[in-house]
């Protein structure tokens, strides 16, 4: 399967000091394709409401083709938690596949925004 083209943009953190310094290393952005019946189901909403019940910052978008886009940094460990909620989705979904890439972190919006 060929990488995921869909440009980079993700959270900055800031960090001062060792600890701050610290908890960076602990944290991720991915850039993730979901595909299947991912539209006309609440998809979007649902990856929203899940972020931010896990403390995750970025971005959702449905693509022409069908597919939804996000973008999702935090906590590796709920980042690592929302990619497999990806595999689930809202009710009326149908998740054919959740391709992931790791993304840098660079600035991105504060909370998270569905977008268009």
């Amino acid at each position: 399967m060929p990488p995921l083209a869909f440009g980079a943009a993700c959270a900055r953190f800031e960090t001062t000091g060792y600890q701050e310094a610290a908890m960076e290393e602990d944290r991720r952005a991915a850039l993730v394709r979901i595909t299947g019946r991912v539209q006309g189901v609440c998809f979007r909403a649902w990856t929203r409401d899940e972020a931010q019940r896990l403390g995750l910052t970025g971005w959702v978008r449905n693509e022409r083709d069908g597919s939804v886009t996000a973008l999702i940094a935090g906590p590796e460990t709920a980042v690592d938690t929302m990619l497999h909620r990806f595999w689930e989705g809202p009710p009326g979904a149908s998740v054919s596949t959740v391709a992931s890439e790791d993304a840098p972190s660079i600035h991105a919006p504060a909370g998270f925004q569905i977008t268009r």
